[in-house]
């Protein structure tokens, strides 16, 4: 963790001398640290789902309406003093991707990404669409809370799919 007089915002910009998401992994397209768990929420649930995660000391840190192609509400929740968080998803509309991943899922919330953070967003995706991964954005895009996004197919690669959605984040 940062120093005492940096606040946990300040940390969450990932300050490079101070953060624990500072130590880049090298020859994977720049990644520093997990960003965020993505969890998917039903229509209705997203309330009681944000306040169960308070009761376990999660503290909100964001809260935005995601509309374009994603249509959902996120609330960004801060794991304690650290740099991760947890992001709960409820669909606005039914043919919302967290939706469908809810319809798959029998009717149940449950577990919709993961989320690395890099430096270099472009370099990323670059590098990572050199490197054969199957890339769902035709490029970088605006994410939310002033982030640039891109999100990996769960069939990633023909020989060694991650099975589930990766997403690539920078910070504002």
């Amino acid at each position: 963790m940062s120093s005492s007089s940096e606040s946990p915002q300040q940390s969450l910009a990932g300050k490079a001398d101070a953060s624990p998401c500072a130590t880049r992994l090298t020859d994977i397209a720049g990644f520093t640290c997990v960003d965020h768990v993505a969890i998917a929420v039903r229509a209705g649930d997203l309330e009681p789902q944000v306040n169960a995660y308070k009761l376990l000391g999660f503290t909100e840190i964001h809260r935005e309406e995601v509309r374009g192609g994603d249509q959902v509400r996120e609330v960004l929740l801060r794991i304690g003093n650290g740099p991760n968080l947890i992001q709960l998803l409820e669909p606005l509309q039914p043919d919302s991707p967290v939706q469908k991943l809810i319809d798959k899922n029998g009717g149940r919330g449950g577990f919709a990404h993961v989320a690395f953070r890099v430096d270099n967003i472009q370099n990323a995706f670059d590098d990572m669409k050199s490197k054969g991964f199957n890339i769902i954005d035709k490029a970088p895009r605006k994410g939310s809370h002033g982030t640039t996004v891109f999100f990996v197919h769960p069939k990633s690669r023909e020989d060694a799919p991650f099975g589930f959605l990766l997403e690539v984040v920078q910070e504002g």
